[in-house]
């Protein structure tokens, strides 16, 4: 009976089978049919355009900017690598270039040295922070665009380039020979009480884990029967490094992040495949709003497995994998392919880049609810807006005004003026007081910023609508008030948010007498995360009871 029956069966289950098949072969052709033909176009397009614009078209730059287009509005990770690109994708992966040692940013035609670093080239050439250099090897800074002025300054070691740069209002010549410059991921790491070891982690490139697999033993070697593990301000990098420092922590085998995509061939499982260096060690991790990438999959792993207690401020919920391509003549692109989940199960991505409001910006994904998730324990943790800590210290996101002065020459020109006027400045102890506060605020009533607020960049769009529709004589009294009121506003923002500017201005003259490692020994007596983490650390009760409930 069953034989019949199935004998029956059978021509109907091969025609479902055809009928599948040809619908998916359809399906696929229809959807390579529409890609090669909007490519047709395209090359239509741009061999018209190439060939018969009216004035004489650069192919490289338009191809580019046409690619960049495309990839921008589908989400910020998704880009193309050009030749340069490239490389310094791999020098950021590598750990190590041939350079001069500074921390610089492209702004008005110049060069602003933002910091050097300790004992590179630079410092031994004497150049400072605040320096603004106008000249590489006698070539003028403001013919070269910001990626080659970059790249003219780095070069294979022992090889000299000269630079000309602004000083306080003189002009200096510096030859400097460069060296080998060490993207560390640990700069630094000591002990923070005689049993808190306590170490810095910038960066996720090759030379992550063994870093801090380094610093974790020598510590313990000094006595450190607890760690704080500071991931504040890391953007992320390797995901395989994050898997191998969670497994500093954990057993062998243990599930850290899966990704999943729409691709089913990038769709990965990782897991610890190494020995840990300890999975006893009780163990804080610090994170704050710019915590991001694989910095979250180390502390939403740590979390989810109950082996850490997270302080400081949420996360920045990048929860989106990226995957380098390679394409033609040395160019790449870096695809987004996957989220990630940590091991509760949970994708703490914020932005959904792939539905927008009704200004066409990206929509959050916590606006919608955040979903519980549970740890080992049976703790409750959530998805979407980046990691939660156990223990919230305060609010790291910068608001408008910080930004600017970050962004701005105003902070620059102010901290490189207050450095040159302390040259004997003692910063063991130091504080930027209300008195310098307040020096800071006349100076901010005496200059403009170089960056303007976006409110200033409407009003400067009001003026421009205004005077296409002659309409900008009869308000110009009205604009001339508005500017004032929006200059004084600055001010009032400035004032607002006094104690967090201070801490900004603290640190970085810090930075200016000491270099980053000062800011590492005053930090580790006066930074209110890491107090707050050896708090936790030395109440055990506390500390068990955390990673319970």
């Amino acid at each position: 009976m069953k034989k019949r029956i199935l004998k029956q069966l059978k021509p109907a289950f091969t025609y479902l089978f055809i009928g599948v098949v040809l619908t998916v072969s359809v399906g696929y052709q229809s959807g390579y049919f529409e890609v090669a033909k909007q490519l047709e176009i395209f090359n239509l397009v741009f061999k018209t355009v190439n060939t018969q614009y009216i004035t004489e078209t650069n192919p490289a730059e338009l191809m580019e900017k046409s690619i960049n287009k495309m990839l921008h509005d589908l989400d910020p990770y998704t880009r193309f690598l050009n030749e340069q690109d490239v490389e310094d994708y791999r020098i950021k992966q590598k750990g190590s270039f041939g350079g001069i040692g500074i921390q610089s940013r492209y702004k008005k035609n110049e060069i602003v040295v933002v910091a050097v670093h300790k004992d590179t080239p630079a410092d031994k050439a004497g150049l400072r922070a605040g320096d603004r250099i106008t000249a590489i090897d006698n070539v003028q800074v403001s013919k070269y665009k910001p990626k080659e002025v970059q790249a003219l300054l780095k070069g294979e070691p022992e090889t000299t380039v000269t630079v000309k740069l602004k000083r306080q209002g003189k002009s200096i010549s510096k030859t400097i020979t460069r060296a080998e410059i060490v993207l560390t991921p640990v700069p630094y790491y000591a002990m923070a009480t005689e049993t808190i070891g306590y170490i810095p982690l910038l960066r996720f490139n090759k030379k992550t884990t063994q870093e801090v697999k380094k610093a974790l033993i020598d510590l313990k070697a000094q006595g450190a029967k607890k760690i704080i593990l500071d991931l504040r301000g890391n953007p992320g990098g390797l995901l395989s490094q994050a898997v191998a420092v969670v497994n500093l922590f954990v057993p062998k085998g243990q599930l850290v992040v899966d990704t999943r995509s729409r691709v089913a061939r990038f769709n990965q499982i990782y897991k610890t495949k190494g020995t840990p260096v300890d999975t006893e060690i009780p163990l804080v991790v610090i994170v704050n709003s710019r915590s991001a990438s694989a910095s979250e999959i180390v502390s939403g792993s740590l979390q989810d497995l109950d082996r850490a207690v997270i302080v400081g401020d949420r996360s920045f919920g990048k929860g989106l994998v990226q995957r380098p391509s390679k394409l033609a003549y040395g160019t790449q692109m870096k695809l987004t392919i996957s989220k990630y989940y940590t091991p509760s199960g949970r994708c703490i991505q914020e932005k959904d880049y792939w539905n927008s409001d009704s200004l066409g910006k990206p929509t959050n994904f916590s606006d919608k609810g955040r979903n519980p998730f549970k740890t080992i324990h049976g703790r409750t943790v959530y998805d979407g807006g980046g990691i939660t800590p156990d223990i919230k210290v305060a609010d790291t996101r910068l608001s408008a005004i910080e930004k600017r002065l970050l962004k701005d020459d105003l902070f620059v020109d102010f901290a490189t003026d207050y450095y040159y006027a302390h040259p004997k400045l003692n910063t063991s102890n130091y504080e930027f007081s209300d008195s310098d506060f307040e020096a800071f605020i006349t100076y901010v009533k005496t200059h403009d910023f170089s960056n303007k607020s976006l409110t200033e960049k409407e009003l400067e769009k009001l003026q421009k609508t205004a005077k296409k529709e002659a309409l900008d004589t009869a308000i110009n009294t009205t604009i001339t008030t508005l500017e004032k009121n929006i200059k004084q506003a600055s001010v009032t923002a400035l004032v607002a948010h006094k104690e967090a500017i201070k801490k900004l201005f603290t640190y970085e003259i810090i930075k200016r007498f000491s270099y980053r490692e000062g800011l590492y020994q005053y930090q580790l007596i006066h930074d209110l995360e890491i107090q707050k983490s050896k708090e936790v650390l030395n109440n055990d009760t506390k500390y068990k009871k955390l990673l319970k409930t």
